[in-house]
């Protein structure tokens, strides 16, 4: 899809055309370098994709960044240093696991979400090159299988094993033991560590531990909000009702928020990060 102004970028992030808080932060740079370009009014073209996803902080970010120097040199800046924040986080992500691991990711964080390398999908390629990683479950995450239609596709391309699950089917995988950790990545991370990422992720937690099944979070420093206090204070967006059914009412939440106490580790291109996160998330700068 070819965008020729900030209006129609903006549209392909409410859309999903671009999805991942890291892409939707990417994209918007790349459209504040086009509206200046075109000579368009850059208050409003800043506006008008500030509203086009309100869960990913990244898009914030991003859009903040681009004030002082909305050029197309500092948006490609943008898109390099977040493929480098990437390589970093996945590299300390696959020190996690340990060899033969199985696990279980939700949703879509690899190179797709993420302009370049990805996030949580990162970590797994890491790991396998490691040789540390035998095995991916992905939840086809509903209501757009992002899991079922992205994921499932880069790690094919990757040659790593894998199987595609419903996301109902996660709870009984980990009571038989087929689970070694669940790792996902983030749309924005509060300040305290509860994480908001694509809806499903807080149930996945809640099984994980009862199950004892570490739960880690991969994400980039652009995802941490340090400004939200605790996840209730995140905006949940409400996609249109159709996405799940045409005949019947319908709720369709994009997003719900993990509570810190659930997370065994967030993992940033600046390591690992443990409980409390109010203090070991503090530290973290994005650059």
């Amino acid at each position: 899809m070819r965008c020729h102004s900030s209006a129609e970028v903006a549209d392909a992030i409410r859309s999903m055309v671009v999805r991942g808080a890291p892409a939707i932060g990417v994209a918007a740079a790349y459209a504040v370098a086009l509206a200046a370009e075109r000579g368009e009014d850059l208050e409003s073209a800043d506006r008008v994709l500030r509203e086009s996803r309100p869960t990913a902080v990244n898009l914030a970010w991003a859009l903040d960044e681009m004030r002082g120097d909305p050029s197309r040199d500092h948006a490609q800046r943008i898109h390099r240093d977040e493929v480098q924040r990437c390589r970093r986080m996945a590299s300390h992500a696959a020190e996690l696991l340990a060899p033969g691991t199985r696990a279980l990711t939700h949703c879509n964080a690899g190179g797709l979400a993420t302009g370049g390398y990805g996030s949580a999908v990162g970590a797994l390629l890491t790991a396998y090159e490691r040789g540390l990683l035998e095995h991916v479950w992905v939840d086809e995450t509903r209501p757009l299988l992002q899991g079922a239609r992205l994921t499932a596709w880069e790690l094919e391309a990757a040659s790593v094993p894998h199987a595609v699950i419903a996301d109902s089917a996660a709870a009984s995988l980990m009571a038989r033991g087929q689970v070694d950790c669940v790792i996902t990545g983030a749309d924005r991370i509060a300040a305290n560590g509860d994480t908001a990422n694509k809806i499903g992720t807080y149930s996945l937690a809640v099984l994980a531990d009862h199950h004892e099944v570490p739960f880690y979070v991969v994400a980039p420093s652009t995802t941490v909000d340090l400004g939200t206090a605790t996840g209730s204070r995140i905006p949940i967006e409400e996609r249109d009702p159709a996405e799940i059914t045409e005949r019947f009412t319908a709720h369709n939440p994009a997003f719900d928020v993990t509570p810190a106490e659930l997370i065994s580790a967030i993992v940033t291109e600046a390591g690992v990060h443990r409980s409390p996160y109010d203090r070991s998330l503090a530290g973290t700068v994005t650059a």
